[in-house]
């Protein structure tokens, strides 16, 4: 299972947005998770889901507009589950603490911790930072392209979307590296469901 924990940058000093957050990821990735999306103590949110692609898709929602230090965590989770994902524990819950306490001192403001297999979890996290680092010099035209993109539109038809010619639009996907991010989107998702897989692992001995 992953659990994803999020805590709120600069939350003394900015408006709370942890109910507006949570409303967002309950309505669009509610059908995927495990749990609902919840607020676990003061700006701090939490959530579970045993899909990787979903875990990856938290990732990227919550880190895009630097809003959040996000910590990924993989591993066990006690069975049965509670009513809310606060009432939750386990390992992937443990791992997800010390992580989001290190993304905080992140550049790209994101980490990804496991108990039972470590190493996986780090390869994971460089990997996912490496993607971060390039979405971070995206312009908002980029931005523009990309969600019309990723809605199932090609790039010609998100270009005439925006008023641009074709060619246009190929130069702002190239300025915005969109072919680099979906091209990794696939490998990102087997490299965390290798990390998930790991922590299922047991000693021969």
């Amino acid at each position: 299972m992953f659990v994803i924990t999020a805590d709120q940058v600069d939350s003394r000093s900015e408006p709370d947005i942890v109910g507006e957050t949570l409303g967002q990821l309950n309505e669009s990735y509610g059908d995927r998770l495990a749990l609902p999306v919840d607020r676990n103590a003061g700006d701090e949110i939490q959530a579970l889901t045993a899909d990787a692609a979903t875990a990856l898709d938290l990732i990227l929602a919550l880190t895009r507009r630097g809003a959040w230090s996000v910590g990924l965590g993989s591993g066990d989770v006690r069975t049965p589950l509670p009513a809310e994902t606060r009432e939750a524990t386990g390992d992937a819950f443990i791992a997800a603490r010390s992580a989001v306490t290190r993304a905080k001192r992140m550049p790209t403001r994101f980490a990804a911790d496991a108990i039972v297999e470590p190493q996986a979890a780090e390869d994971a996290e460089a990997i996912v930072n490496l993607l971060l680092s390039l979405r971070e010099s995206r312009s908002p035209a980029g931005w523009e392209l990309y969600d019309l993109v990723t809605t199932g539109l090609t790039q010609a038809e998100a270009g005439a979307r925006l008023g641009i010619t074709p060619q246009s639009a190929s130069d702002r996907a190239r300025a915005a590296a969109l072919r680099v991010e979906l091209a990794a989107i696939g490998p990102l998702t087997r490299l965390l469901t290798s990390l998930d897989d790991a922590q299922l692992r047991t000693d021969p001995a």
